[in-house]
């Protein structure tokens, strides 16, 4: 693999650049075989596995890993291609003309089931790691620790900078990571995202426990990776761009239809629905349809890379919305409370309660040097002031707040801040009424 080139003697950085990998070896593994020398090294290790995982959001419809990054201190880098590594095995499968259905990465999880995972931001590849397979048995997620620290940059690289003094080059973030084959540069950046991982831990642990924050940590790394996955949205079509401006049924169907073929096709292709064709080329033929296949084809605001490309595919879902009978309602039942956002016009008396809760939950944090969302989830807050317990007091709050999926830390911290603002507000609001 080649090194990433040093920056000019005329860059001015305030931390020193690490452009290259500091293990002894860096390793791309393709092959089932290349996966089994990579799985008999880590197993011969010991402490935790520094994971990492690299997908191509904005690129791909789905959201799999195109390359998981594994180390373990004192040992190698590996890095694996997913796809080449199943390729490989269906190969080895279709030649020997045997059954087999176990997973080629099953070895692999069997080891990376036997010491904790070191993460940055978990929540983000658990699932595609998930898809492999590969489940952490214990987490320590370097991102959400550094949130609780305190930190007021979370990212890898500044979170690198901040505890180890050292600059990360982090130029190929963005970058389609399914293109075959992979960029060496690719390769550099990918394995220095594991390769500071172990350090961080040890500098971040120490940190967490200087402040007494060690179990708030652990509480919350491990509701991250038991965290049940999230319902789907429903009618998720609503969430188009500039679909705020359609006030009539029927621009609704259109819209509903030409989202549903678009991301038909995106599912299909495994391409990012937005690279097909734009949020605006929808909302654009909710507000202004066109009457006939030859309008849309010549329609100067229907863009997107496949506009042209599946013209039959955009004028059936148009034809369909155009004439369908079963209409989307303007808007849909709000599941749960309504948004906080009307509350202040529509709900008075909850808005109030939300009003004192905020400030009283920000004091606390400010105080603990914590984001407030890390402090207690939004929506908690929320719920609590929409339907308060009927006797408010300490106990009361804080069993309603374990109730809906707060930490016992969290509770302990807030139930009785929060249960003296609520009670601030019936008074007040008894004061109003006499």
């Amino acid at each position: 693999m080649s090194e990433t080139p040093e920056l000019s003697e005329t860059a001015v950085v305030s931390f020193p650049m690490l452009s290259k990998p500091r293990a002894n070896r860096v390793v791309l593994v393709e092959s089932r075989q290349a996966l089994a020398a990579a799985v008999l090294e880590l197993a011969g290790g010991s402490g935790p596995f520094a994971v990492d995982a690299e997908r191509a959001s904005g690129f791909k419809y789905s959201q799999r890993a195109y390359l998981v990054q594994v180390h373990r201190r004192g040992q190698s880098i590996f890095l694996i291609d997913p796809i080449a590594v199943i390729a490989d095995s269906s190969a080895l499968l279709t030649a020997s003309s045997e059954e087999n259905s176990d997973s080629p990465f099953s070895e692999l999880a069997k080891v990376l089931s036997t010491a904790p995972w070191i993460l940055h931001a978990a929540s983000q590849d658990i699932p595609c790691l998930s898809e492999l397979g590969l489940v952490a048995p214990e987490l320590f997620d370097t991102e959400l620790g550094s949130r609780i620290a305190g930190l007021a940059r979370v990212g890898l690289g500044a979170v690198t900078e901040h505890f180890l003094g050292l600059r990360l080059a982090k130029e190929h973030s963005a970058v389609d990571w399914s293109t075959r084959p992979l960029h060496e540069d690719w390769l550099t950046y990918a394995a220095l995202d594991v390769d500071v991982l172990h350090e961080l831990w040890d500098a971040l642990a120490i940190d967490l426990d200087s402040q007494g924050k060690s179990i708030w940590a652990e509480a919350e790394f491990a509701a991250v990776l038991n965290a049940a996955p999230k319902p789907p949205k429903i009618d998720r079509w609503r969430g188009v761009s500039g679909l705020s401006d359609v006030k009539d049924q029927r621009g609704l169907a259109i819209a509903r239809s030409l989202w549903e073929a678009r991301e038909r096709l995106a599912a299909k292709l495994d391409v990012s629905p937005g690279r097909l064709i734009p949020d605006s080329s929808i909302s654009g033929l909710a507000k202004t349809p066109v009457a006939s296949r030859p309008e849309l084809a010549s329609s100067r605001s229907f863009v997107g890379r496949a506009s042209r490309t599946y013209l039959d595919t955009w004028w059936l879902a148009l034809h369909e919305g155009l004439n369908i009978r079963d209409l989307p309602p303007l808007r849909i039942t709000n599941i749960g409370i309504p948004n906080h956002r009307i509350w202040a016009n529509r709900f008075p008396e909850a808005n109030a309660r939300l009003q004192l809760l905020k400030p009283a939950l920000l004091f606390i944090a400010e105080q603990h040097k914590l984001p407030a969302e890390n402090l207690l989830t939004p929506d908690y807050l929320r719920q609590l002031a929409w339907q308060p317990p009927n006797e408010i007091d300490e106990v009361a709050v804080a069993a309603f707040l374990l109730s809906v999926g707060a930490r016992q830390w969290q509770v302990e911290l807030i139930a009785r801040a929060l249960a003296e603002a609520l009670v601030a507000e019936v008074v007040a609001s008894a004061e109003e009424s006499n």
